[in-house]
């Protein structure tokens, strides 16, 4: 049997909001069969220019069977391996087309229908008052979710965590929790990220200040640097003794990247992306290396659907998986952009999609031809 050759491997990018571009993979078979995956990378979305021209240039004209092999080879960075995940769940979406089932039918073991959810609503949240988290909060848990997820410190820094007016800030963040908090009510979980915002100090402090408000989830307090490992140790004891996780490790661009900080028990929980942490499979293996030390895993997904469609799809396989992260109310893009039959969440949780592959193509008009790379300026 002849393989397939590579005809296209294509880079799409969709500004979805003043602040979120979506990019996208398309990998196009000659035996007609496309496959899609996502690469998003919001922090500079032009950056995946340079790496997608690279590996395209590397790609088009071969055969199938390069595909694999290009996939085990080291890739650094985050914007070549968003590139080269995004590749992987696009042969996954690929592989099941052809097979006519889920791509997770793929893995060959049991899989579960449905995947428990938490919604990150930071992102919906123009009006950054506490008002503004208080309705949010409020919409998410009308739509039926029982864990939300917020990232409240705007402006901290490292640097200023420890001013007056760093704290002033950290105030206003604070704020922002109690008023989700009230939102909400006291049976739903709230999770905070910190998006790497502290020094190990004020990190401790805030800590019991979010604990005192039932916060029960505390993500990437600090800058995931080896120096501050220890720093980490520590808070994750404190956070244990105040009835909270700590979390983190989003950006790290394969499993092997894990194993110091699983090592080192920086964490209760890990959260590998399947856009930078080498695909569905990456997820899978930091799920099973997770597990081997006692850590829980739950991936990282405030992306675009493909991503959505692709983490589903690894949460389903991987038995250690405890739940996934969803973008909630960022933009109706998000719905607009798949298969009206692809499931919505329900009851903080979402059944996996009936047709083949990853469950969707990308329903995105005349954005379907490659597009000119972004200027780092648009970016």
């Amino acid at each position: 049997m002849i393989n397939p050759r590579i005809d296209a491997f294509d880079l799409v990018h969709c500004p979805v909001t003043a602040k979120t571009t979506w990019s996208f993979i398309r990998l196009r078979m000659s035996d007609n069969v496309t496959g899609w995956g996502e690469a998003t990378w919001v922090r500079d979305p032009a950056a995946l220019d340079a790496s997608h021209a690279a590996i395209r240039r590397h790609l088009v004209g071969r055969e199938w069977p390069v595909l694999a092999g290009f996939l085990a080879r080291h890739t650094a960075g985050v914007p070549q391996s968003a590139i080269a995940s995004a590749l992987e769940q696009a042969m996954w979406d690929i592989r099941g087309k052809r097979g006519g089932c889920a791509a997770a039918a793929l893995a060959d073991k049991h899989y579960r229908r449905q995947v428990p959810l938490y919604a990150n609503i930071n992102r919906s949240i123009i009006d950054r008052s506490a008002t503004g988290f208080r309705l949010a909060g409020q919409k998410a848990v009308a739509a039926g979710f029982t864990r939300i997820k917020i990232a409240p410190f705007d402006g901290v820094t490292p640097e200023n965590a420890p001013t007056p007016a760093g704290r002033l800030l950290i105030e206003a963040g604070l704020a922002r929790v109690a008023a989700t908090r009230a939102a909400i009510g006291p049976a739903t979980e709230l999770y905070v990220d910190c998006h790497w915002r502290f020094d190990p100090r004020t990190a401790a402090a805030v800590m019991k200040e979010v604990a005192a408000l039932g916060v029960v989830w505390f993500e990437c307090p600090l800058p995931e640097t080896a120096a501050n490992v220890p720093a980490l140790k520590r808070l994750r004891a404190s956070a244990n003794a105040l009835g909270m996780r700590l979390a983190g490790l989003e950006e790290l661009t394969g499993p092997a990247d894990f194993i110091p900080w699983l090592a080192a028990g920086a964490y209760d929980v890990v959260m590998p992306d399947v856009k930078y942490a080498r695909g569905i499979a990456g997820v899978l293996a930091v799920a099973d290396l997770a597990a081997s030390y006692g850590v829980g895993c739950a991936p990282h997904n405030p992306s675009g659907p493909i991503a959505h469609a692709a983490s589903l799809t690894a949460c389903a396989i991987g038995g250690a998986i405890e739940q996934l992260e969803h973008q909630f109310d960022e933009t109706p893009l998000f719905w607009h952009m798949i298969d009206a039959h692809f499931p919505r969440p329900a009851h903080g949780a979402s059944l996996l999609p009936s047709l083949p592959g990853l469950g969707t193509p990308l329903l995105i008009g005349d954005a379907m031809a490659p597009q000119t790379p972004l200027s780092r300026a648009g970016g």
